[in-house]
């Protein structure tokens, strides 16, 4: 039976004000280990605020974030930023390096974070996933000196650096050109068919049908899931329950 790295129950986003706006209504979800999730809608359907609820990154009004078996709902800030760091790694559409900093020292920075390796690990780890991302001879430039794409290749060897079970992506290749585009998603589709969970929220209908599977968003409800190619027949059937709930 394939494992579920990813939950959500009744999950609900609502801003509070004079007119309450309702973000995420009640969406029921199941990603598999290993399975690439794109998340599409047209801005403002929810997508961002459905994304962000499942990194952790904002809490749900109402309803449950399941992590690898970890229900969140009731975790204090300090733990819940423990399972953003050791089980989530997180890619945005601007990389969010320190421009202070190497490329080698932003791969390193989650890791002094966690503080669960030796110095020289950390160092082998961080270099070993630069290289990997053919970036191993950029390692001592700053993100002034890279190229967009190249800049984009770091945060995503940052966001795999405390080995997580779920990557997080939001518009990841939408400030890159063509080529690095599809750079950056072969790596996103390397990486959860090495048994990682990808979810990827992005406009490039393109490049979401590649994705295992894809949920449309609209007004903050799913509308409609449809598989890729490349889904896996266990995959699918991890994920019934999300459809017949859609």
């Amino acid at each position: 039976m394939t494992e579920v790295a990813l939950q959500t129950v009744g999950l609900v986003r609502r801003v509070q004000g004079v007119i309450s706006h309702t973000l995420v209504d009640g969406i029921d979800l199941s990603v598999a280990k290993g399975e690439f999730l794109a998340i599409t809608g047209p801005s403002g359907s929810g997508k961002s605020s459905l994304l962000y609820l499942l990194g952790l990154l904002d809490a749900p009004t109402e309803g449950e974030v399941i992590i690898c078996g970890q229900a969140t709902s009731k975790l204090s800030e300090i733990e819940r930023a423990d399972v953003r760091l050791t089980k989530c790694g997180f890619v945005f559409q601007f990389h969010f390096l320190l421009p202070e900093f190497t490329a080698l020292e932003n791969v390193l920075l989650p890791m002094r974070a966690a503080g669960l390796m030796s110095a020289k690990d950390m160092h082998e780890r961080a270099m070993a996933l630069l290289t990997s991302l053919g970036l191993g001879e950029q390692a001592a430039k700053r993100p002034n000196q890279l190229s967009g794409g190249q800049r984009q290749r770091v945060a995503l060897a940052r966001a795999l650096a405390n080995r997580p079970e779920i990557i997080v992506a939001d518009e990841p290749t939408g400030n890159l050109d063509t080529a690095s585009t599809e750079q950056v998603f072969g790596i996103l589709r390397d990486i959860a068919d090495n048994g990682q969970t990808v979810v990827v929220v992005t406009h490039d209908a393109a490049l979401a049908a590649r994705a295992d599977r894809r949920i449309h968003i609209v007004d903050g409800k799913i509308h409609e899931t449809t598989f890729g190619g490349h889904a896996k027949p266990e995959i699918a059937a991890a994920s019934g329950a999300a459809i017949a709930s859609s």
